[in-house]
């Protein structure tokens, strides 16, 4: 999971202030990394590891000029932590190309050995971002144009698609010419894109990971890009759209449950709404059990929207009884168990006076490894509550994403060979309820009918690109325990 942001305005103004800006908006889809490119006449890059506060000083700013930029934040999956590995990355021909991206190539092992042996380009970094960028490239250049056009463009991503295996949303630009972007063929990856008119007519554009960036910078006529769709913007406005590969669309579920922003709308379905009704669904479901609850507790942030719901519908009290330290990143983003366990605690604190001689019901987004989970529980016991309930608004995870998110090797999900009973011991709850896929979906789909299908892999182990085999999930497995290992 990364964030990305491509802005193209009208000749004589900088843009770097709105990718920066645009950067901190979704800062919480990447906290390992920050970089920016721009152009006006040449390329001018920075990157950096840590927040965008950390990575962007005034020095910075001042020096990347041009009408024309790309930007991204990061967090790593598969590719390190170095800053060899943080976008946005650049070539210098054909014509000069930038690119950033949020996703994960299936096949990077292999594209990396194929562009190295048969095509003689050399991937120098473990972000696969890097690969595509080569494939586009590479592809541009066979078209033998003596400078781009729409056509060559969509040709080079037609390409990208062909080579390039996994889920991929990607924003880049070619000096000169302008800005490109697209989504890769099933549409895991979400993508978004929205156009302003400026005061003397002109119009500016912006493509990003998510809407609220776009609204935060004022940008409106906003639409998702669909799956295998790509766009081209001329530095003279001119937009162009192609549905390039035609599957069937499977947005990733995931990213309604955790990742996006509430005030985000993700394939025209509103997050926060989407939210509201997951926690409907659990109500009902919750109700089954019959178990009384005195109080309903969100865990921050993610959750909380749904908890809301889950109470109201309930008929039961809502409380913040968890405060939040915001100067801690997200404990699911952190790479390495040791650094996720050590952040819990100083992330997170009761308030005794909520809990004390209270059936609490916790209630937080997913339980993937049970390090937070079990943390809370035992700091609900401790702050004196009489029983401990947990509800996740996710079904249980199981298998690991290969599409981008550091969704654990299969033997770290708590959720694996286990039983909800077993899970609430393990945790140390009283009771745990799951969150039921079809109600999950239902959340979702409701928003937007037309979502006739989601990426639910990590629930299911189906992966829609139909290219996941054995083989592919052990040597994913492989890299990730090996960084895990040299985390501590």
């Amino acid at each position: 999971m990364c964030g990305f942001i491509g802005v193209l305005a009208p000749r004589g103004r900088d843009v770097i202030g709105e990718i920066h800006d645009g950067l901190v908006s979704i800062q919480h889809r990447g906290q390992d990394a920050a970089g920016a490119c721009t152009y006006n006449g040449r390329f001018h890059i920075k990157r950096g590891m840590g927040l965008v506060r950390e990575v962007f000083r005034d020095d910075n700013i001042a020096r990347l000029r041009g009408n024309l930029g790309i930007g991204h934040v990061r967090y790593p999956t598969v590719g390190g932590g170095s800053v060899d590995d943080t976008q946005p990355f650049m070539v210098k021909q054909p014509f000069g190309i930038s690119m950033a991206h949020n996703g994960n190539l299936t096949n990077f092992g292999e594209l990396k050995r194929e562009l190295t042996e048969r095509d003689h380009y050399m991937v120098d970094s473990n972000c696969d971002v890097e690969a595509i960028l080569q494939v586009f490239s590479h592809a541009l250049a066979q078209t033998g144009v003596a400078r781009p056009t729409e056509d060559a463009v969509f040709r080079a991503v037609d390409a990208v698609f062909e080579r390039c295996k996994g889920a991929y949303s990607v924003v880049g630009m070619i000096s000169g010419f302008g800005l490109f972007a697209f989504r890769d063929p099933y549409g895991i990856k979400p993508i978004i894109m929205g156009e302003r008119t400026e005061s003397d007519g002109r119009k500016s554009f912006c493509v990003a990971s998510e809407s609220v960036l776009l609204d935060l910078l004022d940008y409106h006529h906003t639409s998702s890009l669909k799956a295998g769709e790509a766009i081209v913007v001329r530095n003279d406005g001119t937009l162009t759209r192609r549905q390039i590969r035609h599957q069937p669309h499977h947005p990733c579920l995931f990213e309604w449950v955790y990742f996006a922003r509430p005030d985000s709308f993700l394939d025209k379905v509103s997050v926060y709404k989407s939210r509201l009704r997951m926690g409907e669904h659990l109500a009902d479901a919750w109700k089954k059990t019959g178990i009384h609850v005195d109080v309903v507790m969100p865990v921050p942030e993610s959750a909380r929207d749904a908890a809301l719901a889950l109470a109201q519908r309930l008929g039961a009290k809502y409380r913040e009884g968890l405060v939040k330290n915001r100067y801690i990143g997200r404990t699911f983003i952190m790479p390495g168990n040791r650094l996720r366990r050590k952040s819990i605690r100083h992330k997170l604190n009761a308030i005794q006076l909520e809990f004390k001689d209270k059936d609490v019901l916790l209630v937080d987004d997913s339980i993937v490894r049970g390090n937070t989970s079990r943390e809370l529980v035992q700091m609900a016991r401790e702050a004196g509550a009489r029983k401990v309930y947990f509800a996740s608004c996710s079904p249980p995870l199981k298998h690991p994403c290969v599409y981008g998110i550091d969704m654990s090797t299969k033997n770290e999900f708590i959720a694996r060979g286990r039983s909800a009973e077993e899970i609430a011991k393990e945790i140390g709850a009283d009771f745990v309820l799951y969150q039921e896929l079809a109600d999950l979906e239902t959340s979702v789909r409701e928003g937007n009918p037309e979502i006739a299908q989601f990426c639910t892999a990590c629930f299911t182990g189906k992966y829609p690109t139909n290219d996941v085999t054995e083989d592919v999930l052990a040597a994913i497995e492989g890299e990730r325990m090996l960084a895990h290992s040299k985390d501590g």
